[in-house]
């Protein structure tokens, strides 16, 4: 290993420490050969020697265009506080490209060919060894994994951030780009004025602080100082005769075979790098872990705490076995044989009784067995010869009922992989749920095709309904699904998924952020699939209504007929109790499936009901109300309209649906307990729950465990267990954070939901981990003060949240009443009165507002974080408008 010398002879640049920069004479190759070239560069080797740390091996990163080292600074340093702490670490080099930043202007036109050969040079002239793993931005990006390409004894591994190497023939480069190699433009933006650096900057999600966008100008002060900026733009290969084209062809080719370790961090708020190159990176690279850091652009390293999330990669999958499952690594599942999801429907392809009605039309439409099994057999066959293969992504935008079972399990059926993403989720995030799952088909109906072509949402496109020539042109309709049937109307031997395919990617609610997608094999829907049958005893003759989308299509995987009522599946508030009875009634159902919302309209709606409706109604033998926990009192109010009915409230999220389970017996006999939370049962069978216990900080740093009483996050283990989140490599880590694989091969997932558990094995749930108090006495979960709040004569609903800084906040009761208050601010002295001596709580404040705010899917889940940030402006004497 060389060590060059240090820098002193440069002006000292604000945020960048002095001691890793250095500069290093390193002769010239390929159309530089005969020449010298000093190259600046970061390099901590000598400050992890002054530490005595002896690094893992070397991050070699590269910078983009019209960026520098300084880019680089924050692993720079990260990896040397690292070292301080005797943490494992990484020597960072960080190179200034010829050209660019503080490195040697020479009068050489440099091709992406020139620049790898530039950067082999560079590590050749510092005796750069192994394990090395390669870190690049921009087109910094593409040098690198050029590097990589031709040094694979020396490569660890490899790391991009918004980047490319491939852009198909024929089609333009991003506008961003034309703009500014425009002739007559690409001077004047690039080196005669400062526009494309300013540009660049302001690609920031948040602007820059002043001090660092200084430093990003520091190297380009001059026009002369510029003119690699310029000549970088127009070294991008924008067509087969581009003399850059041919290298960019063959390290996009030599990536395709990097078996290495490999993490594809996104901003996809990115006007350059867009969602198609991430994708031809993932397809080049299929092992890959991703993360897109939503709400972030092109300059991820400004945006995120990429540092930290590199290094601590590398700690997982450079240093130590891989604790997350990818594509390559399938995800442990239950021993036993495999049963697909679409095995009743075969063992009932000829039985003509009813398989699923949908009762949201007029009239009510019937659908048999046989009329389903063939549907979804005509269906599959007709995407198998559209060209749709195993592991192809099909974004379903249908309403609940058989037109979407029945396209559910064609593409199970071929091993496509079905994303759904719930109408709830609102435009925008609907946008980003379906943008980042990257369909490689979508099929919807008229209305979400319209949103679909406005909003860019990508995929071939497939109507629900046949559609006028003209209407399918202007939504980018290739087929109906009419079309599809027909043509696979004369059957085709068809493709089996096994166990460790995937089989679809499921978005969470997004109500506490972004929606997250879930990855589940087919091996996991099986489960899921076995263990809601078997405890909720699901049989032929059992009948399904299901008022809550997720389990909408699991009829037919459990061999009973299932109706959807009469509502708006993405409004559970639609849901009434006449609804409810006439779907009872259509399909003979002794079991119905609820939302807490859904259930909080019926119940309000049952006087509506007639003699016969509760007839209908009293045949039902169990309901149960799935997607947040209820209390005693609606539970009670429930079971007078399904009186012969045994209620369920299970808890379960998206991850895994099914974890615990209370009746109303339970419920009642958890009344009696002085717990804190909602009590949700015992966990069901072959599920496990642990608990990590919450720090001052209210971080859970705990070791997992079953103390009664504890108050933690709740971490579950299952056979039905999600396999991994889609695309979100970080959050997948942080969901397993220093959990194992048991001894059965279970995997454990962190909920994110904190509670404790009883001495009688019980789960109570507390809140969710962000909307943790940490006080000056420690950590305080909202549900019990929320609970005592509700108690309180003349309130509705409560949240209770935290307001002033962390470690020192104070608890805020935020109430709905029953008479709702027509503006939200303060309470009135008398209903603060009521409630400050209802709890044992130090309130620092009681506010109103008309409605507590809630997610869109549930209708149920109170937003406290939007809560926190609104009482924390109304305690600070802002004015007190709706949250």
């Amino acid at each position: 290993m060389v060590i060059s010398r240090a820098e002193t002879t440069l002006p000292p640049v604000r945020g960048l420490d002095d001691r890793f920069r250095r500069t290093l004479e390193v002769p010239g190759v390929l159309a530089d050969a005969g020449r010298t070239r000093t190259w600046h560069h970061l390099d901590t080797a000598d400050r992890l020697t002054d530490l005595g740390a002896v690094p893992v091996g070397t991050i070699l990163a590269v910078h983009g265009n019209p960026t520098w080292s300084f880019h680089w600074r924050r692993i720079a340093d990260e990896s040397v506080r690292r070292a301080e702490r005797g943490e494992p670490t990484w020597r960072v080099v960080a190179v200034d490209q010829l050209e660019m930043g503080f490195s040697d202007r020479t009068d050489l036109t440099r091709t992406l060919e020139q620049r790898v050969a530039d950067l082999g040079a560079f590590t050749d002239a510092i005796g750069l060894d192994g394990p090395v793993v390669t870190l690049g931005h921009d087109w910094g990006g593409v040098i690198s994994l050029g590097w990589a390409v031709d040094h694979p004894d020396q490569l660890a591994g490899v790391v991009t951030l918004n980047t490319a190497v491939h852009h198909p023939d024929g089609r333009p480069i991003p506008a961003a780009l034309r703009v500014a190699g425009a002739r007559g433009v690409l001077a004047a933006s690039t080196v005669q004025t400062t526009a494309f650096l300013d540009t660049t900057l302001a690609l920031a999600e948040s602007r820059l602080p002043v001090d660092v966008r200084a430093g990003y100008r520091a190297p380009y002060l001059t026009a002369e100082r510029r003119r690699g900026v310029g000549a970088f733009v127009a070294d991008i290969p924008v067509g087969p005769t581009h003399p850059s084209h041919a290298e960019l062809t063959r390290i996009a080719a030599g990536v395709r075979e990097l078996g290495v370790p490999a993490l594809l961090l996104w901003g996809p708020r990115d006007p350059v790098f867009q969602q198609r190159y991430l994708d031809d990176l993932i397809d080049r690279m299929p092992h890959a872990d991703v993360h897109r850091f939503e709400g972030a652009g092109h300059l991820v390293a400004e945006d995120r705490p990429y540092a930290t999330a590199v290094l601590d990669w590398l700690d997982r999958r450079v240093e130590a076995s891989p604790l997350v499952p990818t594509a390559s690594e399938p995800a442990p599942r239950a021993a036993g044989a495999f049963v697909p999801m679409w095995h009743r429907l075969d063992e009932r392809a000829d039985d003509d009784t009813v398989a699923a009605i949908d009762m949201t039309c007029t009239p009510p439409r019937t659908v048999s067995w046989r009329r389903l099994h063939d549907r979804v057999t005509v269906l599959a066959t007709g995407l198998r010869r559209l060209g749709v293969r195993p592991g192809d992504r099909v974004s379903l935008l249908v309403r609940p009922g058989p037109t979407l079972t029945a396209v559910v399990y064609a593409c199970l059926r071929i091993g496509a992989v079905v994303v759904v993403a719930d109408a709830g989720l609102g435009v925008a995030g609907l946008t980003r749920a379906v943008r980042g799952a990257s369909p490689d088909v979508l099929i919807g109906e008229t209305v979400a095709l319209a949103a679909a072509r406005t909003l860019g949402w990508p995929g071939t496109k497939i109507s629900v309904d046949r559609l006028p020539s003209l209407t399918a042109r202007a939504l980018g309709v290739a087929r109906s699904l009419a079309e599809v049937a027909e043509l696979g109307s004369d059957g085709d031997a068809l493709p089996e998924p096994g166990p460790d395919d995937v089989a679809a990617v499921l978005f969470t609610s997004g109500s506490t952020g972004p929606a997250k997608g879930v990855v589940y094999t087919h091996g996991q829907l099986a489960a899921l699939r076995d263990v809601l049958g078997a405890h909720f005893d699901v049989t032929d003759q059992a009948g399904l209504v299901t008022g809550f989308a997720p389990f909408a299509l699991l009829g037919p995987a459990l061999g009973t007929r299932s109706v959807t009522p009469d509502m708006d599946v993405s409004a559970p508030r639609t849901l009434t109790a006449r609804a409810v009875a006439a779907a009872v009634e259509a399909a003979h159902a002794r079991i119905v499936f609820l939302s807490p919302a859904a259930i909080l309209n019926v119940v309000a709606t049952a006087g509506d009901l007639t003699a016969d409706d509760r007839a209908a109604l009293a045949g039902v033998e169990t309901f149960l109300s799935t997607g947040a926990p209820i209390g005693a009192e609606l539970v009670s109010a429930a079971q007078r309209v399904f009186p012969n009915a045994q209620p369920h409230t299970p808890y379960g999220m998206t991850e895994c649906l099914l974890v615990t389970d209370i009746t109303l017996a339970g419920i009642r006999q958890a009344a009696e307990a002085p717990d804190d939370g909602v009590c949700v049962g015992t966990p069901i069978d072959g599920v496990r729950v642990r608990v990590s216990a919450l720090d001052a900080t209210g971080r859970a740093s705990g070791a997992p465990g079953d103390t009664p009483g504890l108050l933690g996050e709740i971490i579950v283990a299952a056979p039905h267990l999600k396999s991994r989140y889609d695309r979100l490599a970080l959050t997948d880590a942080d969901a397993v954070r220093d959990t194992a694989d048991d001894e059965q091969g279970l995997r454990w997932h962190r909920t994110g939901d904190v509670g404790h558990l009883d001495e009688r094995g019980r789960l109570w749930v507390e809140g969710r981990l962000p909307h943790v108090l940490t006080t000056e006495h420690g950590p305080l979960a909202p549900v019990g003060g929320e609970q005592q709040v509700e108690r309180v004569a003349g309130v509705r609903r409560a949240a209770v949240v935290g307001v002033g800084p962390s470690g020192l906040q104070r608890p805020v009761a935020v109430v709905e009443t029953t008479d709702p208050a027509t503006r939200a601010g303060l309470a009135d002295p008398e209903l603060t009165a009521r409630v400050r001596a209802g709890v044992d709580l130090p309130l620092a404040a009681v506010l109103v507002v008309p409605e507590l705010p809630t997610d869109i899917r549930h209708n149920s889940k109170i937003d406290r974080s939007r809560l926190s940030v609104w009482a924390d402006a109304v305690c600070a004497g802002r004015k007190p408008v709706a949250p």
